[in-house]
């Protein structure tokens, strides 16, 4: 066993060019130095039944001894005004607000507040769950309580006064849906001060309390949804703070009106707007969820693009977590000699008796005026952010029965039980059951580097590691980069390999890879469940993605009605297949199953033997069993699977050369398969459970090769890489860089 915790960290950016600075920034809580050493990775993946860990280390001015520091992390979303204007020698204050509390009851929360070292005002929840407004002046305190804790998940309007002049504090509560056991319709009076006390200097807060304090800078984090937040300097009945709320846009002229964000403005940004007079915009902090359904929202469209008054809601969430804001403890220059690639930052120390080394991850692209190498391997990053951090193994309570055996903890699983602070992954859900729907890397992902979770990344490192030993030159390309650049970050490219499990695209990189197989492209897909899931990436903030997922495709968590448009883009998420580009239109098969028990092998069809594709099965018998073996399951085909179907875009050029027609009854369908409901349905009986190996040929002599399984890349290292897995790999890489036209599909591509 290594400790791969010890020290942990993030690099700054994530991708990086020759030539550019990067930042590494670390911490750890037990060690006060180690030793670091940049390392180029070949071979990710600890497997001891496979290459195991095996990276170069190419010489760079921040190897030696890195000194440590703890440096803490700050969950948790909220918003800030850091300079409020007005709020100081007021005799009363009014705030409302709708709300729609997610965990009442688990600790004091907060709305709005105003707090520093003993001084200021905070609405929000008790421990309890209920609704309380409170003051201090430093030298006493005053509080007002509501008798009932508010509902979980149930929107309720909440206004507090301070009336100044009555020396009182008033809380009211109106539940929008007050029938069937909801109502929490309350009004409650208490003595209060004769004027709000000054606290000069000190920030107003949505959705926290400052503590003042840099160890632990906010607290008291909100769960749920505010709309519509309201703050005046008079203290209103219930009726005028109502209508001030119910407004989207107040009147105009009120010299009273201290704040009344509208955060149905700039949703794609961290900016939540004050359309009242004195323009007291707060910025976000932490990525808390926007684009989400207000008080207001009634169902007559699912886009807020269409209705942005409609989602002037925003999420806010106790564990939060988009940026660590670490300093830098390392900064190095890329050598502009250095290959592109998967990179790491290795730290390696002693900690009683055992060895550590953990490693900070990073990928250098290709020098824009540099040699390019014909073959381009893409990093997937997008797929990597999504499943960042995940602790699905520990939440899920039928993750054995799924996995059809115990679960067996790592090291890293162990720490992130611990450890949530580090933010989870877009397949995990908050504290409050709602779904992550961001990710960033800027924090450190335990399961995105060197002697992490053998899946995607580690498996990735499998063909870094095949192409190494076959001395086969290539490029790594990271999909961020053909999101951002389009067709031209693969044009450069006789052939682009996407390898395991390209789940997680955009727009932009979708259309990439058609442009780029429109003009000749070669594509070889050695994955599974690719091209499956909608995303966008942050407009400004690099390495953050999105994801919304509805009521369609293999989930963990559905997001709430209405919530199904990305806050960075406007566009719709879910599956692409749902957004009429399914994954069959552009490599020919699509994703079918997930197979978690073992893996199964393929045998060959009739087309397999056609003259046309003689290249592929080289070497391979025509009742050979392809891939009876591999590190994940103990075949090729496995995991998650694909197949062709033209009903969904397959094209009529494509040739089936083999399948995976024998996955058993751990063979579950996606649920997009299944129509209905019926026996039958699992591999052992269901034919369309399946992978498929395929070829097609595109425009200007272009082609696709899949092998439909996420299972296949694992399988390469089998016999020191003499198997036919790999034969076949080989065959049509070699195939493909040669530009030689395909005789014979002349008509058909």
């Amino acid at each position: 066993m290594t400790d791969t915790n010890a020290v942990l960290g993030y690099a700054t950016p994530l991708i990086v060019s020759p030539g550019e600075e990067i930042a590494f920034r670390l911490s750890s809580s037990v060690l006060d130095r180690a030793e670091a050493r940049i390392v180029r990775v070949r071979c990710a993946d600890p497997d001891p039944a496979g290459p195991g860990i095996r990276v170069a280390a190419p010489g760079s001015a921040i190897d030696g001894t890195v000194p440590l520091r703890h440096q803490p992390i700050h969950p948790g979303s909220f918003g800030i005004v850091a300079d409020p204007q007005g709020l100081d020698g007021l005799a009363s204050l009014s705030v409302g607000v709708f709300l729609w509390p997610t965990t009442p009851g688990s600790g004091e929360q907060t709305i709005l507040s105003r707090w520093s070292g003993a001084a200021g005002w905070r609405f929000g929840l008790d421990g309890q769950g209920r609704l309380c407004f409170e003051v201090a002046d430093g030298a006493r305190r005053w509080i007002v309580t509501a008798s009932r804790p508010l509902l979980e998940r149930e929107w309720v309007f909440v206004g507090a006064v301070l009336d100044g002049a009555s020396a009182t504090l008033t809380l009211i509560q109106r539940s929008l849906d007050p029938q069937a056991g909801r109502d929490r319709n309350e009004t409650i009076t208490a003595s209060g001060p004769a004027h709000l006390p000054d606290t000069p200097g000190a920030p107003l807060l949505l959705a926290a309390t400052s503590t003042g304090r840099a160890a632990s800078p906010t607290d008291r984090h909100l769960d749920g949804k505010l709309d519509r937040p309201r703050l005046h300097a008079v203290a209103l009945d219930e009726a005028p703070l109502r209508a001030l709320v119910e407004a989207v846009v107040p009147a105009p002229g009120d010299p009273d009106l201290l704040a009344a964000w509208d955060f149905s403005r700039g949703i794609p940004t961290d900016v939540a707007e004050d359309v009242g007079p004195r323009r007291q915009h707060a910025t976000l902090h932490q990525l808390p969820a926007r684009a989400m359904t207000g008080a207001n929202w009634d169902g007559r469209t699912q886009s807020w693009r269409e209705a942005p008054w409609l989602y002037g809601a925003i999420h806010f969430h106790a564990d939060d977590m988009a940026d660590c804001g670490w300093t830098p403890d390392l900064t190095l220059t890329i050598p502009t000699v250095w290959r592109s690639g998967y990179y790491s930052l290795e730290l390696t120390a002693e900690h009683r008796g055992e060895r550590v080394e953990s490693h900070v991850p990073f990928f250098i692209r290709p020098a824009r005026d540099g040699h390019r190498e014909p073959l381009a391997v893409v990093a997937s990053t997008a797929t990597y952010l999504a499943y960042a951090n995940s602790a699905l193994r520990l939440d899920q309570v039928h993750a054995e029965a799924m996995l059809e055996g115990l679960i067996v903890l790592s090291r890293d699983d162990v720490y992130l039980q611990a450890h949530r602070e580090l933010g989870l992954s877009t397949y995990d859900t908050h504290a409050d059951g709602s779904g992550w729907c961001t990710s960033t890397a800027a924090r450190p992902i335990l399961n995105m580097r060197p002697r992490g979770n053998v899946f995607n990344y580690g498996a990735d490192s499998l063909l870094l590691d095949w192409l190494e030993t076959e001395g086969i030159g290539f490029d790594v390309v990271t999909d961020e980069d053909i999101h951002r650049q389009g067709l031209s970050a693969l044009a450069p490219y006789r052939c682009v390999i996407t390898a395991s499990h390209p789940e997680y695209v955009s727009k932009e990189m979708l259309d990439a890879f058609d442009a780029y197989q429109r003009g000749g492209g070669r594509h070889m897909y050695l994955g599974g469940n690719g091209f499956y899931w909608r995303i966008a990436f942050h407009p400004t903030r690099p390495h953050t993605i999105e994801i919304r997922r509805g009521a369609v495709g293999l989930r963990t968590w559905e997001g709430e009605p209405g919530e199904g448009c990305l806050a960075f883009t406007g566009e719709p998420s879910g599956l692409w297949r749902a957004n009429g580009r399914a994954p069959q239109r552009l490599v020919g098969v699509g994703f079918d199953a997930q197979v978690f028990d073992r893996s199964g092998w393929y045998h060959r069809l009739p087309d397999s033997f056609d003259p046309r594709v003689a290249f592929i099965f080289e070497g391979v018998g025509a009742e050979e069993r392809i891939g009876d073996f591999g590190l994940r399951g103990g075949g090729a085909a496995g995991i998650e699977v694909d197949r062709a179907d033209a009903t969904l875009g397959s094209p009529p050029a494509l040739m089936l050369l083999a399948t995976c027609d024998r996955l058993g009854y751990g063979g579950i369908p996606a649920p997009e398969e299944l129509r209905t409901l019926h026996r039958g349905f699992t591999g052992d009986q269901n034919a369309r459970v399946r992978a498929d190996m395929t070829f097609f040929p595109t425009a200007k002599g272009g082609a696709v090769f899949t092998t439909g399984s996420i299972a296949w890349v694992s399988a390469l290292p089998h016999n020191g890489g003499a198997n036919n897995v790999a034969r076949i790999t080989g065959n049509v890489l070699r195939r493909f860089l040669d530009p030689a036209p395909f005789k014979g599909f002349e008509d058909r591509a």
